[in-house]
């Protein structure tokens, strides 16, 4: 019988085939005889349906990286971490040797500490473990593979469960989306520990189980304030200059188009403080559809510190309608009181009959001062979200529960059932003290549906309204880098205002959909990637026309090609919109249908290839016979219309 060894060996097992259990055993023996325990008990557990392949001598892997992550993924379903330990180099292969070992391999150096001196001593994990995966590599006809030289699963520490192993340093990793999460709010005064609080309940899990610790978030907000402070002159120095830039922008287009508005503000350094624009055709349909209007504000740059603000409306087919925007400094009741006294200015003093935004004081009493006769209204889906995040923590499991309430409040007819109803829910879920419910309350006359009777909303308070928003801001938002390219981004939205038809000989004729003439004819070379219109507006100013994003959407060209890109674009800002001489007659509507029809089809058919190349062989065999038709029908009869394609005008 052998003697026993000096220390203990851990080995974890998998789920056992035959049963849901796991175990952690004490092996005591020579290191031949665990070795050979070892290697049956990862043979035994590989038949699980969750278990993978161990690690053995022989095995082939394309490369080191690939080896490192495979055995990475190993250690992490049997309890431990690993680390790349030491390499070899030579003249011929490069690195040809790797060493890769558990994380509590080795024995931790020791550091000398100076005479009256004061340091820390932190424990070291490093408890001199054996197990390791090391690679060799080879050239095998021409090719480069990595074989497992030397392998063993021999620790001599204890294993950790799931919920132990994934907080080793080398799983607790912040992704890049919690870091931009993490970075606002603490920009926004939150300390760390609501910080992680606020990850857990916008994930919606338990505390604890983000793959991080609080820790990692310290460190990480630490650094990143040593690296903003390092570029804060610089980030100062963009913002003054992209702030200028699309001032100049601003003032470029009010040359182009005397219809375009816009004013500005500069605070005691005479620095830009706030921007807000508008455009000729926003405020005709402004005269239109301007009876109820959304002020979002849900979007913020992190890089310039600003606020957008967008003034949006609804038409007669429940489409988006974008009538101004604007750039905050900030969110102080003085600023919005400033952007909604701009927009009724550019709106030519004609108030909105109701106002739709988010549940932010100051804006309230932005909107107080300034729209006295505006009904202001907070949409429910902008509430509901909040809901959660606010009482998820104290309400517990009865969250669920007081949601419901709250909707079943919400559609309360009259506003005394309102009250005795609101005192009744919060007493019962003892919110009495609570500040968000005070909020709530606060406003309640612009949430709750017994308060709004006879506010006309317009449809805009639906969640199919809010789908609509929200795509067309992501459609503004979703490619930007600086400020002048988002107010270029505009220019695209207005290029789907157009309708584009393909000919017979593959080129297109594109028409704005409220137009009786002013057809242009535009040519599509794909062989080149050249495009050429006839307004010559590319020709002349090299900047693309809208006639030409018109056909590149309709072809699915979401990336321009390199001859036409943006950046080249923004040399000079030209944006034209419809003329109002031009000459409009009643068959406006047939249009306005026509377009709708058309967008409509743009949108179901570039949901997936298939669609798309449908559209295109059916849409071209049916416009070519209904134009055959037309041109066979009598040239006159009554009173002719003028439809005559003029694609040089």
């Amino acid at each position: 019988m052998t003697s026993p060894p000096s220390k203990n060996i851990w080995i974890r097992r998998q789920q056992c085939p035959c049963g849901d259990w796991k175990c952690y055993v004490t092996y005591e023996g020579d290191s031949e005889e665990t070795s050979s325990i070892t290697s049956q008990l990862v043979k035994n557990d590989s038949a699980g349906s969750e278990a993978m392949v161990s690690p053995y001598v022989g095995m082939v892997f394309k490369s080191d990286d690939d080896a490192f992550e495979y055995y990475g993924n190993f250690a992490r379903k049997n309890g431990f971490s690993i680390r790349k330990e030491r390499s070899r180099l030579s003249p011929q292969l490069g690195i040809y040797k790797r060493d890769f070992v558990c994380y509590r391999s080795g024995f931790a150096p020791v550091k000398k500490k100076p005479t009256g001196e004061h340091h820390r001593d932190r424990k070291s994990v490093r408890c001199g473990c054996d197990a390791k995966m090391y690679l060799s590599k080879e050239v095998v006809d021409g090719v480069s593979q990595w074989f497992v030289v030397q392998f063993s699963n021999v620790h001599n520490h204890e294993l950790l469960e799931d919920d132990q192993v994934r907080l080793l340093p080398a799983y607790r990793k912040i992704h890049e989306a919690d870091q931009e999460r993490i970075l606002l709010l603490s920009k926004a005064g939150f300390p760390i520990h609501r910080i992680v609080k606020v990850l857990e309940l916008e994930k919606g899990i338990q505390g604890g189980q983000l793959p991080f610790l609080e820790r990692d978030v310290r460190n990480f907000v630490q650094n990143r304030k040593k690296v903003v402070q390092e570029n804060d002159a610089l980030l100062t120095e963009k913002r003054e200059n992209d702030t200028l830039e699309l001032l100049e922008a601003c003032k470029g287009t009010k040359e182009a188009d005397e219809d375009f508005v816009y004013d500005f503000t500069v605070d005691e350094n005479d620095k830009v403080e706030h921007i807000a624009w508008s455009y000729g055709d926003s405020v005709h349909a402004y005269t239109m559809y301007g009876d109820a209007v959304y002020f979002d504000t849900s979007y913020q740059s992190i890089t310039y510190g600003v606020l957008f603000g967008a003034w949006l409306g609804i038409d007669n087919h429940g489409r988006t309608i974008f009538f101004g925007c604007v750039l905050l400094q900030d969110e102080t009741p003085r600023s919005f009181s400033w952007a909604l006294q701009t927009f009724v200015r550019f709106m030519r003093g004609r108030c909105p009959q109701t106002i739709l935004t988010d549940l932010d004081p100051g804006l309230r009493d932005a909107i107080s001062s300034e729209l006295p006769g505006t009904k202001h209204v907070i949409s429910i889906w902008n509430i509901l979200p909040k809901v959660s995040s606010w009482f998820s923590v104290s309400l517990g499991s009865r969250c669920a529960e007081f949601k419901s309430e709250f909707d079943v409040l919400y559609r309360v007819e009259s506003t005394e059932d309102f009250e005795l109803q609101w005192n009744q829910m919060i007493s019962m879920f003892g919110l009495t003290t609570d500040k968000h419910i005070a909020l709530l309350y606060s406003f309640r006359a612009s949430w709750a549906l017994s308060y709004m009777k006879g506010y006309f909303l317009a449809c805009t308070a639906t969640t199919t309204y809010s789908k609509s928003v929200d795509a067309f801001l992501k459609g503004v938002f979703s490619a930007q880098t600086c400020l002048r390219s988002f107010f270029e981004q505009h220019e695209l939205v207005l290029a789907m205002q157009y309708a584009v038809s393909e000919m017979s000989n593959g080129s297109y004729l594109v028409r704005h959909f409220k137009e009786i003439d002013g057809e242009r004819l535009v040519i599509w070379i794909p062989e080149e990637e050249q495009i050429h219109c006839s307004c010559k507006e590319f020709e002349s100013s090299g900047l693309l026309c809208r006639h030409s994003l018109r056909v590149f959407v309709a072809k699915n060209y979401f990336q321009l090609p390199d001859k036409y890109y943006l950046n080249r674009w923004r040399k000079e800002s030209s944006l034209d919109f419809y003329d109002d001489h031009i000459a409009r007659t009643s068959d406006d509507e047939w249009f306005q249908d026509y377009h709708c029809l058309t967008e409509t089809l743009f949108t179901e058919s570039s949901i997936t290839k298939e669609r798309a190349d449908y559209v295109r062989r059916e849409l071209t065999t049916q416009l070519t016979r209904i134009l055959n038709e037309v041109r066979n029908m009598p040239e006159c009869e009554g009173v002719a219309m003028d439809l005559t394609f003029s694609p040089t005008g």
